[in-house]
C-alpha cells in the first residue's frame, strides 16, 4: 500500500520555498492526470450526441479547444504560482479582497457540482464492471465508497497525491490503458467523416463546431479557479506553465477524441442508443479489452475528485481564514455524496444536466479569466508584491466587475440564441478589453484624488 503523508496545512498564506518542490515533470503528470477521466470521455461523447460532429470535426475541435484552454489555464496561474498563494487569494489584487468573495462562492459551488458528477460517473462505471450485481441500486451503493477514497486523498494533500499516488502508480496504468483503447478503436477503422443518422440532424454547420469548441474549452477553464492551489508548490512559474499546458493539452485532446470515437462506434457498430448518457462506457466494454481499461481510468478518476474536494477546502479559507481544511474536506465530500445520490435517484445521470453544467461554468468563468489575463499581463504586467495579496489589497475594484458581468451576459446570449460565432472568444475578448479600458479610467481617478483609501489589514 502507498503511504500518504500529509504536508502542513497551507491555507491562504504563501507557500514557503522549502515546499515549492514540484518540477515540470511533476506538473505534467498532475495536469495530464486531471485532463484525463471518465467525465472528459463523457464530454467528448457530447460532441457527437449533442452537436452531431463527425470524428474528423471532433478531432479538430478537441485539439483547438484544448490548445486554447490550456494556454489560458497556464496564464491564469502565473501570478498565483509566482506568489505562492492559492487561486482565490490571487484574485484579491484583481477584484479586491471582498470582491474576491464572489468568484470564491461560485467556485465552491462548481466544485461541489464537479464532486457530485465525479462520484456519479465513477459509481456508474463500477456498476457496469460489476454487472449491476445489486440491480438498479448498484451505482448508489458505490457512491459513498468512492467518496471515502476521495476524502482520503484530499486529506493527504497535493504533494502526497502527486508524488506518492500519481507518479508511482495511477498515471502509468492510465497511459497504458489509454494507448490500448486507442489501438482497439483504430482496429475498427472508423470513417472520419461519417455522421450517423441518429445524430446527423443535430449538426448545424459552423454553429455546432463553435459550440463544440465552447464545450472543449469549458473543461480546462473549469480548472483555472483551482490552478494555483497546486501550482503554488512549483519550483518556478515557468516550470508551472510548461507542465500545466503540455500535460493538459495531451490528455484533454486525447480523451475528448476517444469519447467521441467511442460513442460513434457504439452507434454505428453496436446499435447503441445515442440518447443513453452511458453509451460511451458500454462501448468501452465491447472493445474486447475486458474491464481493464475502465478499471484503470476509474483508478485515475479519483484524483479529479480529490482536486475538487481539496480546492473547495482551500477556497473556503479565502472566506474564513481560520477554517480547518480537514473539516471542510469532510463536509464537501458528504455534500458531493448526497448530490450524487440525488442524481442517481432522480435518474438524471450524465447527459443534459452535464452539458448545461459545462456551459454554465464557461459563461461564469471564461469572462472572468479574460479579466485576470488582462490584469496580469497588460494592466499590471506581472508586477505584484506580496502585500498586494494581503494588507495592500483594496476592498473591491469596480473595473473587474464592470468587465466581468458584460462578458458573462454576452456568453449566455450567444449560447441561448445559438449564434454561429461561438461564445468563448467573444466573451473573453469583451471582458479583457473592457478591463484594460476601465483600469485606465480607475488609474486616472486615483491620480486626480489626493487620498486613496487602502485595503483591509
Amino acid at each position: 500500500m502507498v503511504r500518504l503523508r500529509r504536508p502542513p496545512d497551507w491555507g491562504v498564506e504563501p507557500v514557503p520555498a522549502s515546499l515549492r518542490v514540484l518540477r515540470t515533470f511533476d506538473l505534467f503528470i498532475l495536469w495530464s492526470s486531471l485532463g484525463a477521466g471518465l467525465l472528459v470521455l463523457a464530454a467528448g461523447a457530447l460532441l457527437v450526441t449533442a452537436f452531431g460532429l463527425s470524428l474528423w470535426e471532433a478531432a479538430l475541435v478537441s485539439l483547438g479547444g484544448s490548445l486554447l484552454g490550456s494556454l489560458l489555464l497556464a496564464g491564469a496561474g502565473h501570478h498565483g504560482s509566482r506568489a505562492g498563494v492559492p487561486t482565490m487569494v490571487s484574485l484579491r489584487p484583481v477584484l479586491g479582497r471582498v470582491g474576491s468573495y464572489a468568484p470564491t462562492a461560485l467556485n465552491i459551488l462548481q466544485l461541489l457540482g464537479w464532486t457530485a458528477f465525479e462520484l456519479l460517473v465513477m459509481a456508474q462505471a463500477t456498476a457496469i464492471v460489476t454487472r449491476n450485481f445489486l440491480g438498479p441500486w448498484t451505482a448508489a451503493f458505490f457512491v459513498p465508497i468512492w467518496g471515502g477514497v476521495t476524502m482520503g486523498l484530499a486529506l493527504g494533500g497535493p504533494l502526497a497525491v502527486v508524488r506518492n499516488w500519481l507518479e508511482r502508480f495511477a498515471i502509468w496504468i492510465v497511459y497504458g490503458s489509454t494507448i490500448a483503447v486507442a489501438i482497439a478503436l483504430g482496429l475498427h477503422h472508423l470513417d472520419l467523416n461519417v455522421r450517423p443518422a441518429p445524430v446527423a440532424g443535430r449538426f448545424a454547420g459552423t454553429a455546432s463546431l463553435l459550440l463544440g469548441l465552447d464545450l472543449v474549452v469549458a473543461m480546462p477553464i473549469s480548472w483555472w479557479p483551482l490552478i494555483s492551489d497546486y501550482n503554488r508548490f512549483a519550483r518556478s512559474p515557468g516550470e508551472a506553465a510548461a507542465g500545466t499546458s503540455l500535460g493538459y493539452v495531451v490528455a484533454n485532446t486525447s480523451f475528448y477524441l476517444i469519447g467521441a470515437a467511442l460513442v460513434l462506434l457504439g452507434i454505428t457498430s453496436f446499435g447503441l442508443d445515442p440518447q443513453d448518457p452511458y453509451a460511451f462506457l458500454a462501448t468501452l466494454g465491447l472493445l474486447g479489452l475486458s474491464a481493464l481499461p475502465l478499471l484503470a481510468i476509474l483508478v485515475d478518476e479519483t484524483d479529479n475528485a480529490f482536486a475538487d474536494v481539496y480546492s473547495a477546502a482551500v477556497s473556503v479559507q479565502n472566506l474564513s481564514v481560520r477554517r480547518r481544511q480537514a473539516t471542510t474536506i469532510v463536509g464537501s465530500t458528504l455534500i458531493g455524496i448526497a448530490a450524487a445520490w440525488y442524481l442517481v435517484g432522480s435518474g438524471q445521470g450524465i447527459g443534459g444536466p452535464y452539458e448545461t453544467f459545462l456551459l454554465l461554468i464557461g459563461g461564469l468563468f471564461v469572462p472572468l479569466l479574460g479579466v485576470v489575463i488582462a490584469e496580469t499581463f497588460v494592466v499590471r504586467r506581472s508586477r505584484y508584491s506580496p502585500s498586494d495579496f494581503f494588507q495592500a489589497a483594496p476592498r473591491w475594484r469596480w473595473p473587474a466587475f464592470a468587465s466581468w458581468f458584460p462578458g458573462t451576459a454576452l456568453y449566455f446570449v450567444i449560447v441561448w440564441f445559438g449564434l454561429p460565432i461561438g461564445a468563448t472568444l467573444p466573451s473573453f475578448a469583451l471582458a479583457a478589453g473592457l478591463h484594460v479600458v476601465f483600469s485606465k479610467v480607475e488609474q486616472g481617478f486615483a491620480r486626480s484624488t489626493p487620498l486613496v483609501s487602502g485595503g483591509d489589514p
